[in-house]
């Protein structure tokens, strides 16, 4: 029986190719808890640096962005607060409860250390179009991190919940690049990549 059954058979059958407002906060939440619960984790035999793949930087015909990616990394790998990171946090991974009331993630192939940020855009880049993203950004921000302090007061109270925010929130533009510099840099051609997040990337170059 594989993962997927697992969850199945555990309550979570439904998977979805979209979702409403309820879903992504479901997924935010589901985010928001694993990065609480591993917060300050080492990443042992795990990925020192989730998410990130630097094989793409060679094919890429963006100059400017492929000689950022490096920078774009260490401002993520270098932020104070670090946690555990599922790594490929797209829609897919997550199932769903019969009821749409609870969520659980599958595919853990590339969980190691890095900012939440990193899971936070590429979940959002997965399910969300460009206006979406644009208009719904700082509300479904604003969900994550009511979350992710309720869940640091519970499983780290010594972690400075307000802290934490304040650095993520300002890399938060960052992980956005470096997504969409993976997106770029795996498939040119890809769904996912649009004008919010390129202008977005753009602006985090020309300020490096």
């Amino acid at each position: 029986m594989d993962a997927e059954q697992h969850l199945d058979a555990a309550g979570f059958p439904q998977r979805r190719t979209s979702l409403d407002l309820g879903g992504v906060r479901l997924c935010l939440r589901w985010l928001a808890n694993f990065h609480a619960t591993f917060m300050g984790e080492e990443p042992s035999g795990l990925w020192q640096t989730g998410c990130y793949r630097p094989d793409e930087l060679a094919v890429m015909a963006d100059a400017a962005l492929r000689d950022a990616a490096p920078v774009i990394d260490s401002l993520l790998s270098r932020a104070r607060f670090q946690t555990l990171v599922h790594g490929d946090a797209k829609l897919a991974n997550f199932c769903f409860s019969s009821g749409n009331a609870d969520v659980a993630a599958v595919d853990f192939q590339y969980v190691g250390g890095g900012c939440g940020m990193k899971d936070v855009a590429y979940f959002l880049g997965s399910c969300l179009s460009d206006r979406e993203h644009e208009q719904l950004e700082e509300a479904l921000l604003d969900y994550y991190f009511s979350v992710l302090s309720s869940a640091l007061v519970d499983k780290h109270a010594n972690v400075d919940a307000n802290a934490v925010e304040q650095e993520w929130r300002a890399l938060f533009p960052v992980a956005q690049a470096d997504f969409y510099r993976f997106l770029v840099g795996w498939m040119p051609t890809h769904w996912k990549i649009n004008d919010y997040n390129k202008q977005v990337a753009m602006k985090v170059v020309s300020e490096l």
